[in-house]
């Protein structure tokens, strides 16, 4: 797959070749023009991601040029090529719409930089004027999805925010759209139009991220072959989003903290402190004062985050937004695989609904996508639910396998006096109940207790412990005759 289509526009056929050469030894889809209006013909044509433009032309001016090109797409990244550079020729560039230029003889390790960064900067850009269309109309967000009265307030209480300025904190757990609330803020308020930018901090490595965060200058390091813009400049009038903003290490925090405070700060192996104008909204799903207090997030950041806090519910207080997001999700992955309508059966329907959903909308987003792939049928069974929905089930077929032994309740036909008939107690019956449980998921897994616990939800060690304390003999690999356990007297 192409990493990014790319428009060479030069006279000089050498540079042309060149440069077609490198990008498409590189992944990128390439092609070529030498003359203004070739080039803006292809342009007509053909969208792309980005335009390297050479500023002399035989029939055209590249600056006079950008005008034109920027009101045709302004989100369209293109990068000047000339042969001498100055801060007028940068200046210029810059206002007519270039995100950047570079001169002649060039180092091709720059040039695919600045070429990575500006086709990155088109998908964003590409993104948040996506973003701004779907989540236009105030307090319609297509993709947040509930009536429950938990979800009305916090949906009331992200219209009332969105059009300050001030920072806001997003907590809840993992899955239930922290991400899509910030995004929901972004676009009702005043900064719609410009950046969304979304920093998961506990996916980039410690040493990288200050680099992701504030860019650096050529030479930095290593691999600093040029200058890079940070997510804080990307930003700049805009939005960034923290996620997981518990991860950030403290000597990260300390400089986060005077961003915040100060709206300013340097590139990595700069000098120039650069002034920047974004909104901050952080999201976590750990309680931050309880890291406080315990001294592993400073205080002082905490209440600066902390101006606004928005708790999303979990999806297990706000149940009867379940068959809403069923609908919502079925109606997506069934266009999505051209596949008709699908529907849930009643008995799946009530395990669903039954169903805690310890990861919140994403499980039952992925839950609804698989049952979608794997269905053949309009009406999705409980067969194509995981296990860990299923359990419940499993549990009401342990009980009736177990109802031969598992004494009736006095006055019930066949109840037996403890001197006639002696009976297993409670405690051997829930063993039991248990042990058949940790059999049948076993056999579900081919015996690989690693898959069987995480479908448990519970550590390896847990399962191990509860395997050797119920006597399971797990080198039996299920040979079929496997007998009630000696505590109940089976």
């Amino acid at each position: 797959m192409s990493k990014g289509s790319i428009l060479v526009v030069d006279d000089e056929s050498e540079i042309r070749e060149g440069l077609e050469l490198l990008l498409r030894g590189e992944g990128y889809g390439v092609s070529s023009a030498e003359t203004g209006e070739s080039g803006l013909e292809k342009l007509e044509q053909h969208p792309y991601d980005l335009l390297l433009l050479d500023v002399s032309l035989p029939d055209r001016n590249g600056l006079d040029m950008l005008k034109e090109i920027h009101r045709r797409d302004p989100q369209l990244s293109i990068v000047l090529i000339t042969a001498y550079g100055s801060i007028d020729m940068a200046r210029a560039a810059f206002k007519n719409g270039a995100m950047d230029y570079i001169t002649k003889p060039w180092s091709n390790d720059e040039l695919l930089a600045q070429v990575a960064q500006a086709v990155e900067s088109r998908r964003l850009r590409e993104e948040n004027v996506q973003l701004k269309r779907a989540l236009k109309e105030r307090f319609n967000f297509p993709n947040i999805v509930g009536k429950s009265d938990k979800m009305q307030v916090l949906l009331n209480l992200v219209t009332q925010v969105a059009p300050s300025r001030s920072t806001i904190l997003i907590s809840g757990e993992s899955g239930t759209g922290k991400e899509l609330i910030a995004k929901a803020i972004h676009s009702a308020s005043t900064r719609a139009d410009k950046a969304f930018v979304p920093v998961n901090t506990g996916s980039i490595p410690v040493d990288l991220l200050e680099s992701q965060l504030f860019g650096h200058v050529k030479g930095a390091f290593t691999s600093a072959v040029a200058s890079k813009k940070g997510l804080f400049e990307i930003a700049d009038q805009g939005t960034i989003f923290f996620d997981e903003i518990a991860t950030i290490s403290p000597e990260t925090q300390a400089k986060l903290l005077r961003v915040i405070q100060e709206r300013e700060f340097m590139r990595l192996g700069g000098t120039e402190q650069l002034k920047v104008d974004v909104r901050i909204v952080a999201a976590s799903n750990v309680d931050l004062l309880t890291l406080v207090r315990e001294g592993r997030f400073r205080e002082d950041l905490f209440h600066r985050l902390n101006v606004i806090h928005l708790q999303i519910p979990p999806l297990r207080d706000r149940r009867e937004d379940v068959p809403l997001l069923l609908a919502h999700f079925l109606d997506r992955y069934c266009q999505e695989n051209t596949k008709p309508l699908r529907q849930f059966t009643q008995a799946a329907m009530k395990l669903l609904m039954d169903y805690d959903w310890p990861g919140n909308v994403r499980e039952l987003e992925n839950v609804v996508e698989r049952a979608v792939v794997l269905s053949t049928e309009e009406r999705v069974d409980m067969e194509l639910l995981p296990e860990s929905i299923r359990s419940k089930e499993i549990v009401r077929g342990v009980r009736l396998q177990l109802s031969e032994f598992l004494p009736p309740l006095p006055g019930e036909p066949g109840s037996r006096s403890s001197a006639d008939h002696p009976q297993p107690s409670l405690f051997q019956i829930m063993d039991e109940i248990e042990r058949r449980i940790i059999m049948d998921m076993l056999e579900r897994t081919g015996w690989n207790q690693t898959e069987a616990a995480e479908r448990f939800l519970i550590p390896l060690s847990t399962l191990n412990q509860k395997i050797k304390r119920l006597g399971i003999d797990v080198r039996r690999r299920g040979r079929g005759d496997e007998t009630l356990s000696a505590s109940t007297g089976k």
